[in-house]
């Protein structure tokens, strides 16, 4: 005997326009997978957004710290600004390497996982995934207090903005990362574009010593608490808010198009020179210009009126930052689906997060992230100062996870033979005689991401980043609660070791009728094909009705059993189930198969003026051992004819 597939014709989809289709466009197929990739020029708006508009406030964070020794220390910022900017080269450094060690992407939990274990891959991901969480809601709550501080009629509306744009967002991301990618591609440029301009403005007045100082703003921060080494290093773990966002493009690789890792490579030098260079140069530029920290008005604000004066640039400027800040969240939605089908692929949350949309991108993931970060604006009213305290320790703590990943990895690496190869879970290990300078530099952003890690924990604390730290084990254990249902599933379902179950068994068939209709035919239809004895059975909720239904029984079958039981307290479910089981004590060792019908409407709302009991029988047989449910669904075109012949004159049809 021979087995074969059927050759299948490849399915069109449907040319008709619905709303779903405006809305997201037209079905992709699974081959159509190599064209949805983007090249490194829309690579980096997708994934470099959340890096590059840290620079809209990256600065104002290390200030706002410095400010309360005193804006006297405020030259420091220069150099704490060039330590991050050497802490973003390392980071760099480590993730490029991390591109071309994981091609197949995960970044900071394939690494960990890999590498530390299962327990540090998950802590790495859950890490990860209430950053990106966070990075909407911030991002966007900010992007929000922009427009509402230069339009004040909108304060009151800002969670329902927030909401919105978030909405928005996700509908735009269930496009595909190709068509998203094209989209946002524009004001992330946009806000390139003005920030090189304006820094290039300011530092040629610098050289030229026409650079204005900053006027009307006054520091909400009174200052003369004295410089301390602790302040100095939560100056730099504020500010270091600035590389958030660097490890994305190691998350998503496998949206970049053929050569994946060199592309994912290059993409991630050009956002980090571009980041470094943004940041450093406005932090420069802030001093040298006596920018304040103000709550009132941000420091891109104030450079871009004292460069370009009060004017049209100004004012596109500030656009732009808005723009960039709300884009923000769009490396989120490119990076969080991603990670949450990894883990769902890995056992550790739910299947459905693995499953591609119409358009070919993880649909569940995009829905989640929108959901849950649309829940945390709703819950703290999309103020910003609520919401920072949580934003960036997870990164901080995937940032060290991933060093230390990369640690071991090298260490590894170099205990082998030039010829040798070891191959892991997720990667294969060749012997480099570099890997002693290499272990070195991811051992020192191990230390460094850690000791801000630390310090973001201990000033934010009672700020509300308690929360975090509960939150991340708290996810841990879900995941591995997720993970152990998977293996029993499987164990339980594993066909090794089983027995042969031997021969066939008696089956009894039982038709579950709601009354003597066409529905009704088309069940005992059904059970008559195939060939076996059967009785049907009537649950009794009014007795006149009963009477009909077994006067109408009579008349059309005399020669087949009907079985009615009585339901005093009017109960559909319980005297079937009841009968099911009397049925399997008396017959232990057959099969009881109920048939059921549905009838079936054109529309929702019509389906809704039934009783729709079917659903509601199957959910009521299904834990009983050897019982099997089978629907017979009868479609009801009320615009038209029925599909079977006429109903016997009677009581109207009852599902």
């Amino acid at each position: 005997m021979t087995t074969g597939t059927l050759p299948v014709p490849p399915e069109k989809p449907s040319s008709r326009i619905t709303f779903r289709r405006i809305l997201l466009g037209s079905p992709l197929a699974t081959n159509e997978m190599p064209q949805q990739t983007v090249g490194k020029l829309v690579g980096l708006a997708v994934f470099a957004s959340d890096a590059l508009s840290s620079t809209a406030y990256a600065t104002d964070e290390i200030l706002f710290v410095l400010a309360v020794a005193g804006t006297a220390f405020f030259s420091l910022s220069i150099p704490i600004s060039l330590a991050i900017a050497a802490l973003l080269l390392v980071l760099t450094i480590s993730y490029r390497q991390t591109i071309f060690a994981y091609p197949n992407g995960g970044g900071a939990y394939i690494v960990a996982r890999d590498n530390l274990g299962e327990l540090a891959g998950q802590t790495a991901g859950a890490a990860l995934l209430t950053d990106y969480i966070l990075t909407v809601s911030v991002s966007v709550a900010s992007g929000v207090a922009q427009i509402a501080s230069a339009f004040p009629t909108l304060w009151p509306w800002r969670v329902e903005l927030s909401v919105g744009l978030i909405l928005a967002m996700m509908l735009v991301n269930l496009r595909g990362t190709r068509e998203s990618g094209k989209i946002f591609a524009v004001p992330t440029y946009f806000f390139l574009i003005l920030m090189l301009v304006m820094l290039a403005m300011g530092f040629f007045q610098v050289l030229s010593g026409r650079l204005p100082t900053v006027s009307g703003v006054q520091s909400e921060v009174t200052g003369g608490a004295g410089l301390t080494l602790f302040l100095l290093l939560r100056a730099f773990a504020s500010g270091s808010v600035a590389v958030t966002g660097t490890e994305a493009i190691s998350n998503g690789i496998q949206a970049f198009s053929e050569p994946k890792s060199r592309n994912a490579a290059a993409t991630m030098a050009w956002m980090s020179t571009l980041l470094g260079v943004m940041f450093v140069g406005t932090t420069i530029l802030a001093y040298r210009a006596h920018a304040l920290p103000a709550e009132t008005e941000t420091i891109i604000s104030q450079l871009a009126r004292t460069i370009y004066g009060p004017g049209p640039l100004h004012v596109l400027t500030l656009a732009a930052t808005t723009i960039i800040l709300v884009m923000a969240a769009n490396t989120s939605f490119a990076d969080f689906p991603r990670l949450a089908a990894l883990h769902a692929a890995d056992g550790f949350l739910p299947r459905q997060l693995t499953y591609k949309g119409s358009r070919l991108v993880f649909s569940w993931g995009i829905v989640f992230l929108a959901f849950i970060s649309s829940l945390l604006v709703v819950l703290f009213r999309a103020r910003v100062t609520a919401l920072i305290p949580l934003y960036a320790i997870g990164v901080f703590l995937s940032f060290t996870m991933s060093q230390l990943g990369m640690v071991v990895r090298w260490t590894k690496i170099g205990r082998l033979r030039p010829e040798e190869v070891l191959e892991t879970k997720a990667s294969r290990l060749h012997y480099n005689p570099q890997w002693r300078r290499k272990r070195a530099v991811n051992a020192v952003g191990a230390v460094v991401t850690c000791v801000v890690m630390l310090v973001q924990a201990v000033t934010k604390f009672i700020a509300g980043a308690w929360i975090v730290v509960i939150l991340i084990p708290a996810m841990v254990w879900t995941f591995f609660r997720i993970h152990h249902h998977y293996q029993m599933v499987r164990r339980f379902l594993s066909i090794e070791g089983t027995k042969h179950l031997g021969g066939p068994m008696p089956i009894i068939h039982i038709v579950l009728i709601s009354g003597v209709h066409a529905a009704a035919l088309r069940q005992i239809n059904f059970v008559q094909s195939l060939g076996v004895k059967w009785s049907a059975v009537y649950v009794a909720i009014d007795e006149d009705r009963a009477a009909d239904v077994r006067h109408k029984w009579d008349q059309f079958f005399p020669h087949e059993q009907l079985t009615i039981l009585p339901s005093p307290f009017r109960d559909l479910v319980g005297p079937v189930r009841q009968y099911v089981e009397q049925l399997r004590t008396a017959h232990p060792d057959a099969y009881i198969h109920v048939v059921v019908s549905q009838i079936l409407m054109d529309h929702y709302l019509e389906q809704a003026l039934h009783q729709n009991a079917t659903v509601i029988f199957k959910l009521a047989l299904q834990h009983i051992r050897q019982v099997v449910v089978t629907d017979v669904a009868y479609p009801l075109h009320l615009s038209g004819l029925p599909v079977l012949p006429t109903a016997p004159p009677g009581q109207p049809a009852e599902s």
